[in-house]
């Protein structure tokens, strides 16, 4: 990484709950292609102040994660497409002082199910942002079966009625897929090393994917390796999402072998 300068680019994230994921994925990445570049994650207290100062401080990319994803959408100038179908922003983008809006999380979930039969019977349990994603992502890769749980009654049928799904206040006994866009488990968090389903639930599916990547072996993740399931992780999330960011922020694709080498970089903290 290059010596701080006053012509080095600056990226950030902003989250209640940073992580140095997103950190070591981006500088591994400038390091490899040789870019004055330094990307810093960041908790604000003031998210409207934190949006004033990627616009003022010529900040290029913010990246943004829960629970900021719906808040920020009125502090930008644009909306791509996808974030304002979704409603939830997980990338913003600086030219010039004009803030564009974007969601990575959408492309890289798209992405993770785009091989799983699209017959499977699909729990998804959050309303918030990353939900709205994941949800839309599942819709647009052709699944049918799909309930949204969520403890908000109001949020959770909202959500589901804007795709044509379902919602339940748990997850149906026929759930086949169960996926997790709650902070349940996460380090740091309330639900800290707590399951986001059942193991009675988890034994009658076939597909279990959370997207937290914090640790990158959730107790969901780990009963489901356990109970012999198919998993997705948050950990793959996070890199087919960083990837579009890196490339929306710098115009520069990396090859296979560098983002192999940023992932595995990114994995490798203690």
């Amino acid at each position: 990484m290059p010596i701080l300068n006053k012509d080095m680019t600056l990226c950030i994230s902003l989250s209640a709950r940073p992580s140095n994921n997103g950190t070591r994925f981006h500088n591994h990445l400038y390091e490899q292609l040789g870019l004055n570049w330094i990307y810093k994650a960041f908790r604000p207290t003031d998210l409207e102040q934190a949006i004033a100062g990627v616009r003022g401080l010529g900040i290029r990319g913010c990246a943004v994660s829960m629970p900021h994803k719906e808040d920020v959408i009125r502090l930008v100038d644009h909306m791509t497409e996808s974030a304002a179908a979704i409603e939830s922003v997980n990338t913003i983008v600086n030219d010039d002082g004009v803030l564009t809006a974007y969601n990575t999380d959408f492309l890289a979930v798209a992405q993770l199910v785009q091989d799983l039969d699209q017959g499977l019977s699909v729990a998804v349990r959050g309303s918030g942002g990353m939900a709205k994603a994941t949800v839309a992502a599942l819709k647009s890769a052709g699944f049918g079966d799909v309930t949204v749980v969520a403890r908000n009654e109001e949020r959770g049928r909202a959500l589901a009625e804007q795709y044509g799904f379902a919602y339940a206040a748990d997850a149906p006994e026929a759930a086949t897929m169960l996926v997790n866009v709650t902070p349940v488990g996460m380090d740091g968090g309330d639900g800290e090393g707590q399951l986001s389903f059942t193991e009675e639930q988890i034994g009658r599916a076939e597909v279990v994917f959370d997207v937290i990547a914090v640790p990158a072996e959730t107790p969901l993740i780990r009963a489901a390796r356990g109970a012999g399931k198919r998993v997705i992780t948050g950990a793959e999330v996070m890199t087919l999402q960083a990837l579009e960011q890196f490339v929306l922020y710098t115009g520069i694709t990396p090859t296979d072998e560098q983002v192999a080498a940023a992932e595995e970089f990114m994995r490798s903290e203690a």
